[in-house]
């Protein structure tokens, strides 16, 4: 057994545990620069609580040019730290930010995909993350991922450094969330701690990660849907976020994101309802590959073994997983990919940068692309 395992330095959890920021943010500097992209009352109250300037905003997914400006602001104002305080667009682009201010040199020196892939020179600035939705799990990972709209990809920046020096995980800045974001972004969470869980490169802190989180998903998916006020499963999906955050950090994802990578690049659509979309869909595309090719694989038994704790049944199959995950989409209103404008004439394109992207190197066995195309075929 060999394994490396990373995340924030500290993590700080809990309801109302944001009334902590001044304090954290006075531990790391005395010239923070905020990153957001919200005006709800709760997070314009913070950033008053810390003093903080005009904050950077951030709508929709982040861009190289919303990054280049950012560290333009930081470097000016010879910013010490970045706060982040939103979803995880915001994240992201505090964490690229935060890294390419303490670099010299242009932003496609470090990205990948488009850029040469350097690693950073120096370390980032350190970075608080404080989510306001419960889906990406920004606040744990390494990477930034940014939006190239000329180029119709998403690449990410990566280092170690760029992990959150705190993570400020607080469920009741979730409370507001509008019932569609709840969905994608839980179901973008659901999918980062069952992906990991199946990967071929899962180790047993990511399982525990996993198994302690799909429970939860599971049981508090529907209840933050239908009451955003509902605190016990807002504080349910902000655990399941953070633990997926983590876990992708160190087990990697899979097909679902793998997939999901390209067509947010060249697609306008929300990252979590692509994921939602498709992950029935590969589920069960690799059950049929995995007991055709590779009936030992252990993956076969996580999934049997998550489709119990999802669905509560001690009994489930993973058939009976697929079902759960189809009638929750259905329920939770996810489009198809057609309603982003996705078509057949797409599914080539897409295929091919799917089985580049870094995301399908966790999936639990090597698809065809045949199998890929299938996916896409069934999520129009």
């Amino acid at each position: 057994m060999a394994f490396e395992f990373k995340a924030p330095a500290r993590i700080v959890f809990g309801r109302g545990s944001s009334a902590g920021l001044p304090e954290i943010v006075q531990s790391l500097g005395t010239r923070p620069l905020c990153v957001t992209g919200s005006a709800r009352p709760r997070v314009t109250a913070l950033l008053a609580a810390i003093g903080a300037a005009e904050p950077i905003r951030i709508h929709g997914e982040p861009s190289i040019p919303d990054v280049i400006l950012g560290v333009e602001r930081a470097r000016k104002e010879g910013a010490d730290s970045i706060v982040a305080i939103g979803g995880g667009s915001v994240i992201d682009a505090a964490k690229a930010i935060a890294a390419l201010a303490a670099n010299s040199g242009d932003v496609y020196d470090y990205l990948e995909v488009v850029g040469q892939g350097k690693p950073l020179r120096t370390p980032a600035l350190p970075t608080i993350a404080v989510p306001t939705t419960a889906g990406t799990g920004a606040e744990a990972t390494k990477n930034a991922v940014l939006q190239v709209p000329d180029k119709r990809v998403k690449v990410s920046l990566r280092h170690d450094s760029l992990l959150p020096k705190v993570a400020l995980v607080d469920s009741e800045l979730c409370w507001t969330v509008p019932p569609d974001v709840t969905a994608a972004t839980g179901l973008d969470a659901l999918t980062q701690v069952l992906e990991p869980y199946v990967s071929h490169v899962a180790n047993p802190i990511t399982d525990a990660l996993c198994v302690a989180a799909l429970g939860r998903a599971g049981r508090a998916l529907r209840r933050a849907y239908h009451d955003g006020a509902d605190a016990e499963a807002r504080d349910d999906l902000s655990f399941v976020s953070l633990c997926g955050g983590m876990a992708l950090a160190n087990a990697k994802l899979g097909a679902v994101h793998g997939f999901a990578a390209p067509l947010g690049g060249m697609f306008d659509a929300p990252h979590g309802a692509l994921c939602a979309r498709l992950l029935p869909l590969v589920m069960a595309a690799n059950l049929r590959a995995l007991a055709e090719r590779a009936p030992r694989s252990p993956a076969l038994q996580r999934y049997a073994h998550a489709a119990q704790l999802l669905t509560g049944l001690p009994d489930a199959s993973s058939a009976d997983g697929i079902a759960w995950l189809e009638a929750l989409c259905v329920q939770l209103c996810i489009p198809p990919l057609a309603a982003y404008g996705v078509s057949a004439s797409d599914i080539s394109e897409i295929v091919v940068k799917a089985a580049k992207s870094s995301s399908m190197q966790g999936n639990p066995i090597q698809l065809t692309d045949s199998e890929l195309r299938s996916i896409l075929e069934k999520a129009l």
